[in-house]
Formats: C-alpha cells, sequence, structure tokens
C-alpha cells in the first residue's frame, strides 16, 4: 500500500462523489468559504450553546463574603500562579525568585525559535520541541501542585 498525496481525479467514482459535493476532503478543500462561512459557526454557536446549559444548569456558588477585616490564615493566588508563586515562596533570595518568574515570559518567548526550520507539525517529528513542551508541562504541574502544600514539602511533595 503507497500513500497517494494528490487524489486521481479521472476516477469515476471520485468524480461521482465530487458531483455530489462529497469527497473533497480527500484532497483537500480552501478554508474560504467552505470552513469559515459554514462549519466554523455551527462549532462556534454549540460550544456556546453547551456553555450557557452547562451554567444554568449548575450555577456557581458565590460562597461566604469577604470580611475586610479579618485576614485569612493562608493567602493563595488563582491557580495559574501556582507555580510561579511556589517559586517566589520557596527560593530564599527573593531577587533569585523575581528573576525566575520572569523567566517563565522568557522562555514562551523563545518557543517558536525551537526547531524554527522544522516544517513538520507532528509533534513526533519535531523531538526536540516536544520535550521542552513536556518537561515544561510536568515542571508546571509539580510546582503547582506543591503550591497548595505546607513550605517544607513545596519543592518534594512529601514524596522523598
Amino acid at each position: 500500500m503507497s500513500v497517494i498525496k494528490k487524489p486521481d481525479l479521472t476516477d469515476p467514482k471520485l468524480r461521482a462523489k465530487l458531483a455530489k459535493g462529497m469527497g473533497h476532503n480527500y484532497y483537500g478543500e480552501p478554508a474560504w468559504p467552505n470552513d469559515l462561512l459554514y462549519i466554523f459557526p455551527v462549532v462556534i454557536l454549540g460550544t456556546f450553546s453547551v456553555l450557557v446549559g452547562l451554567a444554568v444548569l449548575e450555577p456557581s456558588a458565590l460562597g461566604e463574603p469577604a470580611d475586610p477585616f479579618a485576614t485569612p490564615l493562608e493567602i493563595l493566588p488563582e491557580w495559574y500562579f501556582f507555580p510561579t508563586f511556589n517559586l517566589l515562596r520557596v527560593l530564599p533570595n527573593k531577587l533569585l525568585g523575581v528573576l525566575s518568574m520572569a523567566a517563565v515570559p522568557l522562555g514562551l518567548i523563545t518557543v517558536p525559535f525551537i526547531e524554527n526550520i522544522n516544517k513538520f507539525q507532528n509533534p513526533f517529528r519535531r523531538p526536540i520541541a516536544s520535550t521542552v513542551f513536556l518537561f515544561g508541562t510536568f515542571v508546571s504541574i509539580w510546582l503547582g501542585i506543591g503550591a497548595c502544600l505546607p513550605i517544607n514539602q513545596a519543592v518534594t511533595l512529601g514524596l522523598f
């Protein structure tokens, strides 16, 4: 079995499908107007209606009212700041903590330049970029979990 890049447009079965408006995904179709005009609005409206339906069925609880005169025992940032909060909390030198927090956007800026000569989009054919992504994801999740633990377990997660 061989991989065929372009379809055989002289094939009567394919021509019959194309005459019915079917089979265009075999050889690709232009994004305008087919995808952008007809498929994307359906997907966007479907997603929006599912989100509205879930919000109506299960509204979020408001919780306790804020007390401006009582400071809570432990103040945590929003969940997406947990890894950088943990870095700032664990590192003894605060300047080093701030520099490590500044390294996060600098690392994200370098992502497009990793293997930028590679023309493939398949992650299995881009091993360096995929490895950097998986390592960064693992470290972020590790530090995020550690931010919820006491400071003596923040790096080891109490595992060792």
